[in-house]
């Protein structure tokens, strides 16, 4: 059973069930009153979360949208294909550590993934930008689809983006060509 580590206000309900269903789960004794338990638990659990998940307010939905524990796009490419070759660089400059892009397969299906990369702790998102590409990246993330391209693969990108890397280098090394 998975438990968050940060629950939104809204979502305390589900912490509480949580929190009971992990002290069930550390109970030595398995007996089956204690696996029943578990299993009606979950159920609810899976009730409160349509419940809450259906009735969503619109600042709910912005907070969600900013959950500090949502997936980023490594999370989704590890998910679905788990065979993903993660290609560098843009030939010209560098590598940006903000996009990841490569190859893998969905279901036998070769595809090309590109998307923008967070990190979770301060030290992966210094590593990542914050998310904020560089010219690097718009050249890297043209490369691979070119790429893709030429081999007719098709070509998933994920977008979880504030913007563009809003530096002197990055204007200096053609910020506004790379993006157009």
């Amino acid at each position: 059973m998975y438990m968050q580590k940060y629950y939104l206000e809204f979502e305390k309900p589900i912490k509480e069930i949580d929190l009971e269903i992990q002290q069930l789960e550390s109970n030595s004794d398995k007996s089956s009153e204690i696996l029943n338990e578990l299993v009606s638990l979950n159920k609810k659990r899976n009730n409160i979360i349509k419940t809450i998940y259906s009735n969503l307010t619109r600042w709910q939905r912005v907070q969600l949208a900013r959950h500090p524990e949502r997936p980023f796009s490594l999370d989704y490419i590890k998910l679905f294909s788990k065979d993903f070759i993660e290609l560098h660089g843009d030939r010209l400059f560098g590598d940006d550590s903000a996009l990841i892009s490569g190859i893998g397969t969905i279901d036998d299906e070769k595809v090309i993934w590109i998307g923008q990369q967070k990190g979770r702790t301060t030290k992966e998102n210094l590593f990542r930008n914050f998310g904020m590409m560089r010219p690097e990246g718009y050249r890297k993330a043209l490369r691979v689809m070119k790429l893709g391209e030429k081999f007719q693969l098709p070509i998933i990108t994920l977008i979880d983006t504030i913007g563009a890397y809003p530096g002197i280098g990055a204007e200096e090394r053609g910020q506004g060509e790379a993006i157009a």
